[in-house]
């Protein structure tokens, strides 16, 4: 029961390791020890000990989810909080699957059990990203953002290989408090060798952060990023409308150097075609004369297709881009749950998915990727676009989620895919965090959450390639295939090193 609760303290805690708060130590400290508290221990506790770790992690990390459930879904209180836990308890079956493996298979051996460690949490993670179209928010590795010297890692095998290498060092370092409590003779003899290794990864990881694996291309543009801060209950009151559409409008024709507005995702809360008589010419004026281009998010139809897009006008062709990646429950309902939506109240929830590999927008000789709320968490959906685009655009409204954790967690994941491509990404979100991320993950300017008006910045596009870009996350799901493989071979009766 005392290893349970230290468990469950262990993931809550695991919180302060992401943004806003960013003790990325901690999280080795956190992942650690759940390892020790499964030490020793059967299968099945493992298993139940990995549980109570993902509960508490995750009740703790995506807690906001509550927020979008009952404040502005509409759905009573009691139910929300058991929607909630039990998402939560679902989230946290990964982390339970990879300390039942670990338990499993482990081999009292240092160098052994501390990669299978790590490639069981890491297959967790890849798997949580995958099925049931994937929720990878809290991924580990995107604690390691810059300051971390881990962060040299991210564009060679991406946010999953920071996963894999802080897993096995967390399982190493539970090891090694092990071997030190022993007080045998030769105790610094087998602690040398594995601190080495850790001293070796966190070097080659500070050195790597200085590797320029992409460089700049063309001229820069000045952007204007608009934060219109619109209150998510009253968004879509339509008495409320000319307000919001009329907002809108003032906060671009403010923009008179700009070679590039951007407004966030479904900054206009109706469809494109029911838009007053005359609005989008008054809006492409508006920036055509200073030679500038808008691109802003609105719901598009075809058919009877409705998309979550990014429509552009301006100076250049008028394009388009619909989100592929859409919210299951908000955005799309899956099957066998139309119930849900007898509870909550969720607009324009019945969406249909853009096609993957839409080409990016071409504006004053910038190709730019864009990628719609949540779709730039993962990360190697942005990759088809990435060798053409010299820029990433991200259009997001968390308004959903009230001020919480979200956004700054939803920024930090916006640094990992920066760095995991080399290229600059731009935010403008509805009510923050609206930021410009230089190609290395750091945050050169920002707005504060929960104000109206606009980031303006001079951007340069970048061209070249990451390893990442090159191959993606390949080698890190071959290195868990492979270890989990060898790790259920029959263990061979010979000495093993402890």
């Amino acid at each position: 029961m005392q290893r349970l609760l230290i468990a469950l303290l262990a993931g809550a805690a695991s919180v302060f390791a992401f943004a806003p708060f960013g003790v990325w130590p901690l999280a080795f400290v956190c992942l650690a020890l759940l390892w020790w508290a499964i030490d020793g221990v059967s299968t099945r506790r493992a298993f139940a000990t990995g549980l109570v770790w993902g509960i508490g992690a995750f009740c703790a990390g995506v807690g906001w989810l509550y927020v979008a459930l009952h404040r502005y879904g509409g759905i009573p209180a009691p139910i929300s909080a058991f929607m909630l836990l039990l998402f939560c308890s679902y989230l946290a079956l990964y982390p339970a699957l990879a300390a039942g493996l670990y338990a499993r298979l482990r081999r009292d051996n240092l160098w052994f059990d501390s990669t299978l460690a790590a490639a069981g949490w890491t297959a967790g993670e890849l798997l949580r990203g995958t099925i049931f179209t994937g929720f990878p928010w809290l991924a580990i590795g995107y604690t390691q953002t810059s300051p971390s010297p881990l962060a040299g890692w991210a564009p060679i095998f991406g946010v999953y290989g920071l996963s894999f290498l802080l897993a096995a060092m967390a399982a190493l370092l539970a090891m090694l408090v092990k071997v030190w409590r022993t007080q045998t003779a030769d105790r610094l003899r087998l602690l040398c060798w594995p601190v080495v290794a850790l001293l070796v990864v966190l070097v080659a990881g500070g050195g790597l952060r200085w590797v320029a694996w992409t460089q700049p291309q063309g001229k820069p543009i000045e952007v204007a990023l608009l934060q219109t801060n619109i209150p998510q209950d009253l968004k879509w009151q339509p008495e409320q409308l000319m307000q919001w559409l009329n907002l809108n409008y003032s906060m671009v024709d403010k923009q008179q150097q700009a070679r590039l507005v951007v407004l966030p995702e479904t900054t206009l809360p109706l469809l494109i075609e029911h838009l007053p008589q005359g609005y989008l010419d008054a809006m492409r004026e508006s920036v055509a004369k200073h030679g500038a281009d808008l691109i802003f998010g609105v719901f598009t139809r075809d058919g009877k297709k409705i998309y979550n897009s990014a429509a552009s006008l301006g100076t250049a062709p008028e394009q388009v881009y619909h989100k592929s990646h859409l919210v299951p429950f908000g955005e799309y309902s899956p099957p066998m749950f139309d119930w849900f939506y007898q509870l909550a109240s969720i607009p324009m929830s019945d969406q249909t998915r853009g096609a993957k590999d839409q080409a990016p927008i071409q504006i004053d000789g910038q190709q730019i990727a864009i990628n719609i709320c949540y779709e730039d968490v993962f990360g190697e959906e942005l990759l088809h676009a990435v060798p053409k685009a010299g820029l990433l655009l991200n259009m997001s409204n968390l308004a959903w989620y009230g001020d919480s954790h979200a956004q700054p967690q939803h920024l930090q994941m916006a640094r990992m895919r920066a760095m995991e491509t080399g290229r600059p990404m731009l935010r403008a979100t509805n009510t923050g965090m609206t930021a410009v991320v230089a190609p290395d993950g750091t945050v050169t300017s920002v707005l504060p959450a929960f104000t109206a008006g606009a980031l303006q910045q001079n951007v340069t596009g970048y061209t070249g390639l990451t390893p990442y870009v090159r191959w993606a996350n390949w080698p890190v799901i071959a290195w868990v295939i492979g270890m989990l493989g060898f790790a259920c071979l029959p263990k061979r009766k010979t000495a093993q090193a402890t």
